[in-house]
């Protein structure tokens, strides 16, 4: 439940922060001297932990930027980068070097200063200034090893300097959507293609066909090759650490609205945005304000990226969700006999690039690996007793398939023409919202769209030079809409691709259920006067429509065993709430006829391919098997009395949908022991509620992640605007801002977003100014 006390303070922030911030006087300030920068920077902590960093450059407000992300998420950010470039095992051993081979893999081939060339002179010169930064805090924890976050003590190693040519080089090779292409060709194998609309029903609708000399019955898991190699080895337990925005495929996505002044209580645009990113290990965004002559930007950030994400600037402010672009193509290639260093391609036999790496271990011999590239990107699996090699083609291997400086160009950006050119830099998939102070807002899809030869991209294809790419469109070629005569605008990675999009250009089929979207365009539609508050609550909406739909189906007359059931759902509003028990026993229901669903419509040889149910799916086969839900009725009374205790007065969905955060590290005993789990409330939501808390993996019922991130921004008036950044600022478990927002994000309490001089003043908890080094003060 959303406390309103405390938003309106947080609406007010220079009021909230007129009284010396509870009594306490602020610490003295600090001086600093680093290298990097061109003058003085002022950062400014407010009690949240949001920096506010005031330069005289732009450059050396993303060093600053740099350097407080380095400040409070030093490891997170060393961990990625280090993983990015393969450079694992020379700190902790052989175990990583297989892992380190698979980074290496996609790394850019091509010409990096080239590639630099692309870039905008000034923001690379910020993007390079960022990157300063991070090296500039990494120089303070070598010279006083006191400094150093406390991972590094008990795993023994050192943070890496950074290069902005890292940035160019480290591409990422993830899944992606290539394990649906096998999916999809496993079930063509079997002949049982149709069951893959049981897994994810194609949006738009199209028809699904093996590609013409495709041999779908040879296709196997082990086509993934490197792809799945697995979790890091740092023991039993330990996530992925893939990079933060890379989530699971039916889980991804986010909330944006803008809503234009003529129909808003003061008549100012608002612009909403939460974007869904995983819970449960580090944070995914840290808050910072950045502020110097013709800059001046605050909101999330992603830990290791330059610039802002998801914010405003003083001219305009902007949010983001996943649009939907296929941009990977598994591609099988046949190997020649005589020589399977060679593949067909064009008619002939082609030679595979190789290359040879010798990765450093730690305490044992450097491991050597042979990397090979086709035409069409990296050989991920290749095997000569099969003659079969597979390759990815992908996007992000492609010349100016980077996105590391897209950020910096959005945010040095003026209005939504300048907008236009930073969107030339930024490859991956986004509905980007804007909402201006001149009283215009616009949504224009952004990202790159590959150019196929043939094929639609939803099965792998023969690397025989049929199916290759051809080159790929930027957002010039994506659809947008600018002062939409309706008032709003609104995205939740449904379908919304203009009526009458041309097919042959249709960039991914793979948008999800439109039920957010739905409830937030009933509720936009309904509010002429639509006020923060109003985007709060509906961030913070827990109306489920899948549940709505699902108590149509339950039984007039249910059986004994389901009876108890029956009529507790029967009277439930279908409001995922924490403290609902009817919420809680819907969930276990769902779950349980999910598996019924499932075991009655899967045959056994395909049940490991067709696993999970889509809830539209699910909903539309129920509804012809009463007996079915009756079943699942009765079995979920049962489940919902083990878990939670045989009085049904006393069940809670937060009691199952507890909120739990930890290091992902913490398998290591030492790190568990350091870094206490932030735990102990239980939340509302689920998938499908525009409060999304969607589950995690297994039969836990823990959130696995959602809205971790929330943003309402009031237009032009930038001190109403209000925030929230799961768990905190700092993943040091001795700073103030470990945990501090993890009570206000439970209960829905927005905390403001201090912009103007005056209120980030007013907030002010502690100053620091650095100098460069060898300036006299």
């Amino acid at each position: 439940m959303l406390n309103r006390r405390l938003f309106l303070l947080g609406s007010a922030a220079t009021s909230l922060f007129s009284v010396a911030c509870d009594g306490q006087s602020a610490p003295a300030p600090r001086m600093a001297s680093v290298s990097g920068l061109s003058a003085s920077i002022e950062i400014i902590d407010d009690r949240w932990g949001v920096p506010h960093i005031r330069a005289q450059t732009k450059a050396d407000a993303f060093f600053g930027q740099g350097y407080v992300v380095a400040r409070d998420r030093l490891f997170q950010i060393d961990l990625a980068h280090r993983r990015e470039l393969g450079r694992m095992a020379e700190v902790f051993g052989a175990d990583f070097a297989k892992h380190d081979a698979t980074a290496r893999l996609f790394h850019y081939r091509g010409d990096l200063e080239a590639e630099l060339a692309r870039v905008p002179r000034e923001v690379r010169a910020c993007v390079e200034a960022y990157v300063a930064g991070i090296n500039a805090r990494i120089a303070e924890v070598e010279r006083d090893p006191s400094l150093l976050p406390l991972e590094y003590r008990i795993l023994g190693v050192m943070p890496l300097r950074w290069d902005v040519r890292e940035l160019v080089l480290a591409r990422g090779g993830g899944i992606g959507n290539v394990d649906d292409e096998i999916r999809r060709a496993r079930l063509a194998g079997l002949g049982l293609l149709e069951l893959d609309a049981v897994v994810a029903p194609l949006r738009p609708a199209w028809r699904l066909a093996v590609p013409e000399g495709l041999d779908a019955a040879a296709v196997s898991v082990a086509d993934l090759g490197v792809l799945n190699i697995g979790r890091l080895p740092f023991g039993p337990g330990t996530p992925t650490l893939e990079p933060d925005e890379r989530l699971d495929r039916t889980q991804a996505g986010s909330n944006a609205w803008t809503v234009a002044g003529s129909r808003t209580a003061t008549g100012r645009p608002i612009l909403a945005n939460d974007p869904h990113l995983g819970i449960g290990g580090f944070g995914p965004r840290h808050v910072a304000h950045l502020t110097a002559p013709g800059l001046d930007v605050i909101g999330g950030g992603a830990p290791g990226l330059a610039g802002i994400m998801q914010g405003h600037t003083d001219r305009f402010a902007f949010g983001r969700t996943n649009f939907h672009i296929d941009q990977q193509d598994l591609f099988v290639l046949e190997l020649d006999p005589a020589d399977p260093e060679r593949y067909r391609h064009g008619g002939g036999w082609k030679r595979f690039e190789r290359h040879e790496v010798s990765i450093p271990v730690k305490d044992g011999a450097p491991h050597r690996a042979v990397l090979r590239y086709a035409v069409q990107g990296p050989v991920i699996s290749h095997d000569p007793a099969k003659r079969r090699a597979t390759v990815l083609g992908s996007i992000g291997m492609q010349p100016g398939g980077f996105g590391s400086f897209s950020m910096v160009a959005i945010n040095l950006a003026r209005d939504w023409n300048g907008l236009k050119e930073a969107f030339k830099l930024h490859p991956s998939p986004t509905n980007f919202h804007y909402a201006d102070v001149d009283g215009n807002h616009g949504w224009q899809v952004i990202g790159f769209v590959p150019q196929r030869k043939k094929g639609d991209g939803l099965m792998p294809v023969p690397g025989d030079g049929r199916y290759d790419w051809n080159g790929y469109r930027d957002f010039r070629a994506l659809p947008s809409e600018y002062n939409p005569k309706k008032g709003w605008f609104a995205s939740a990675n449904q379908n919304n691709l203009p009526e009458g999009w041309p097919r042959d250009r249709i960039p991914a089929f793979s948008f999800r259920d439109p039920y957010r979207y739905e409830r937030v365009a009933e509720v936009l539609a309904s509010q002429p006067k639509h006020t923060v508050a109003d985007s709060v609550a509906l961030q913070h909406d827990v109306l489920s429509t899948p549940a709505k739909q699902f108590l149509a189906l339950l039984p007039k007359q249910p059986s004994a065993g389901a009876t108890a059931a029956a009529r507790m759902l029967g009277g439930w509003n279908a409001r995922l709430d924490a403290g609902s028990g009817a919420a809680a026993l819907y969930e276990i229901v769902w779950r349980d006829l999910g598996k019924r669903m499932l075991e009655a419509i899967v045959p056994e040889q395909a049940r490991d391919l067709v696993d999970e149910i889509a809830p539209s799916e699910l909903l539309r086969r129920a509804a012809s098997r009463p007996a079915m839900v009756d079943a699942a009725l009765a079995s979920g009374w049962s489940e919902a009395q083990r878990l939670m205790g045989p009085d049904p007065a006393a069940w809670r969905w937060g009691t199952l949908h507890q909120v739990r955060i930890a290091h992902p590290l913490s398998s290591i005993p030492a790190i568990a022991a350091a870094f206490p789990p932030i735990e102990g409330e239980g939340s509302g939501g689920d998938s499908y509620t525009v409060n999304a808390r969607w589950l995690g993996n297994g039969p836990s019922w823990r959130t696995g992640g959602g809205a971790s991130y929330l943003q309402v921004i009031d237009v032009g008036d930038w001190d109403r605007s209000v925030m929230l950044n799961l768990p905190g600022q700092s993943n040091e478990p001795s700073s103030p801002h470990y945990r501090d927002q993890y009570a206000p994000w439970i209960n829905g309490d927005m905390l403001p977003m201090t912009f103007s001089r005056a209120a980030v003043d007013a907030a002010a908890l502690s100053r620091v100014t650095l100098t460069p080094k060898g300036l006299r003060r």
